[in-house]
């Protein structure tokens, strides 16, 4: 139908058509920490890469009949045995240190005595055959992939990259997000605003939600409400894969972020979507000469409108770039516990107080919120409710989705 809103499912849809994993890129394992793998590992070595001993004690051969044995040799991690153990002898030898020749388990220091430098008793009967041992290989093999792509990159991953000789993977790289805040009613957080003035809260809060997300900072500053200005900040951040702009993308004689984006040849893909707050939304595809091309969202200028058009829209997009799924924040189901009429016909995204009940179960309460311009609200929010307009009005035990703003997902 002419003029209807997008839907919040199929603005998400069209995001998710432009966004795709950004070009890899080797990188050192150093600064691998957080991404994704845009190729499969592969095991330079076998793992491990030698028969070893899985305990401190003693190599010797598989049911050993003698309980006194002459020790040949000792064997450190590190070392390599110079001598072969035969029936009568055992080597002593350190966790993860190579199995000797002719040994087939090794017995725990703790069931053995030294009897001096040169002898040792078994106290508990001798291990059959690969007791305490790993073989070569038992892990993996040289040539085996040991990472998929796509995977993302944590410690332990990290950790396996180094032991199979990936010392710089390839990777998606982090996006670089390019934040600009639009007023000439704007001024800093360290200064007493004059009449018709604000502090500029937006600018703070989405470079928050930018680094919170995992991506990279540019910050762009302020733009005033004049075309020249835009075209020169604006300008400033071609250099960013997604470029978030706080303000003039409304009907306003002022919102001329827009009409900007045009000339500079950015293409607009939607504009409004059927969603409280945040209906103004704006999304574009900026293509540049050298193949680049730009995420741009044009945000509404009211604080809680571009926090959750940031978590709905920008935030999945920043994660499909990085190479992850195309999705936002954590959704969990939650008992309304009181109840909630939603006003309009827009899908409703509303800050909550999330508890737990004695059973361990979610149950949330709107807090008192004033509207798209209430921080003090959101602030006190450990959720948003998803709330779609028809199946309004919900009642109190009303069970309904949320989306976590914090870990643990109460407060």
């Amino acid at each position: 139908m002419p003029g209807q809103l997008l839907t919040v499912d199929a603005a998400l849809r069209l995001i998710e058509q432009q966004a795709a994993p950004l070009a890899a890129i080797a990188t050192p394992l150093e600064e691998a920490l957080g991404l994704c793998l845009a190729a499969d590992a592969v095991s330079n070595v076998d793992s491990p890469p030698h028969d070893k001993a899985m305990m401190d004690g003693y190599a010797v051969i598989g049911d050993e009949p003698l309980s006194e044995l002459a020790v040949i040799e000792e064997v450190v991690a590190g070392a390599v045995p110079t001598l072969a153990v035969a029936a009568g002898q055992a080597t002593r030898i350190m966790t993860g240190a190579p199995i000797p020749p002719g040994a087939e388990a090794v017995i725990p220091v703790e069931q053995t005595e030294l009897r001096d430098a040169d002898t040792v008793r078994l106290t508990s009967p001798a291990p059959p055959a690969g007791k305490h041992v790993m073989r070569r290989g038992e892990v993996f093999e040289r040539g085996a992939v040991v990472l998929t792509s796509g995977t993302p990159i944590g410690p332990a991953q990290l950790a396996l990259l180094a032991e199979t000789g990936n010392a710089t993977p390839a990777v998606i790289p982090t996006p670089t997000v390019g934040v600009l805040a639009t007023g000439d009613e704007l001024v800093g957080a360290d200064q007493t605003p004059a009449a018709g003035q604000i502090r500029n809260s937006n600018g703070p809060m989405l470079h928050a939600l930018v680094r919170q997300a995992g991506a990279r900072l540019l910050p762009l500053g302020v733009a005033r409400d004049n075309a020249e200005s835009l075209a020169e900040r604006i300008t400033a951040g071609a250099t960013a894969d997604v470029l978030v702009l706080s303000g003039g993308v409304s009907a306003g004689k002022r919102d001329l972020a827009p009409g900007i984006l045009a000339e500079l040849g950015a293409r607009q893909v939607f504009h409004k979507v059927s969603v409280k707050p945040g209906k103004p939304l704006w999304f574009g595809v900026w293509r540049h000469a050298d193949g680049r091309q730009t995420l741009v969202f044009g945000l509404p200028g009211n604080p809680v409108s571009g926090f959750v058009c940031f978590h709905l829209f920008v935030r999945p997009a920043l994660r499909r770039l990085a190479g992850g799924e195309f999705a936002g924040l954590p959704r969990v189901a939650v008992t309304l516990d009181q109840a909630v009429t939603v006003k309009g016909d827009r899908r409703t995204y509303l800050p909550a107080a999330v508890a737990l009940d004695p059973a361990g179960s979610r149950r949330a309460r709107p807090v008192a919120w004033r509207g798209s311009a209430d921080l003090l609200g959101l602030a006190a929010a450990a959720a948003l409710l998803d709330l779609p307009a028809e199946r309004s009005p919900y009642a109190a035990g009303d069970r309904v989705e949320a989306l976590l703003l914090t870990p643990a997902g109460v407060a």
